[in-house]
């Protein structure tokens, strides 16, 4: 198990059960949904518990896997609704100029003009393109499209993105 110190990675959630063999259903939130497939263990549970990954495939839309520690479908059914980590350390690494979604959340967000739009709050994938959404600190929310032209900067070590936008569209 990794030390209590690593920070952790939500790649998904068990969302039900499949067969009879202990199969569970997974929610993936990879950008390719067959992708949690590549982790393993899987760390589930608020006490993080380890969980091998046997086996897995696309199923339809989504995905299906099988856990060595689990056997039967009453022990699947107890693992609906928790989340998948995995250690960050075990994430590829980026090549420059790429970032995960995460490490932008809590980033604040200038237009080009220099105007404080708000902070990131989440993102969206909408199948068109991702979406920004950030908290404007004034108790709503400002949607912008996630795209090589309208994020025309991002500065990590400063903990600001600069965006082709305009605060009234």
């Amino acid at each position: 198990m990794p030390p209590e110190s690593e920070e952790w990675v939500v790649l998904g959630k068990i969302s039900g059960i499949y067969g009879v063999r202990g199969m569970v259903k997974v929610f993936s939130f990879t950008d390719l949904r067959d992708a949690i497939l590549d982790y393993s263990p899987w760390f589930l549970g608020s006490e993080l518990r380890p969980y091998v990954l046997e086996e897995g495939r696309m199923q339809g839309e989504g995905v299906v896997a099988k856990l060595a520690e689990v056997s039967d479908r009453e022990q699947a059914r107890a693992l609906i609704g928790q989340e998948i980590r995995i250690a960050r350390a075990y994430l590829p690494d980026l090549e420059p100029g790429e970032f995960y979604w995460r490490d932008l959340i809590g980033m604040r967000v200038l237009n080009q003009e220099g105007l404080l739009l708000g902070k990131v709050k989440a993102f969206l994938e909408t199948g068109a393109n991702d979406v920004m959404v950030l908290d404007d600190e004034k108790g709503g929310e400002l949607l912008i499209p996630w795209s090589d032209a309208s994020a025309a900067g991002v500065d990590q070590s400063a903990g600001l993105i600069t965006v082709d936008w305009q605060a009234d569209w």
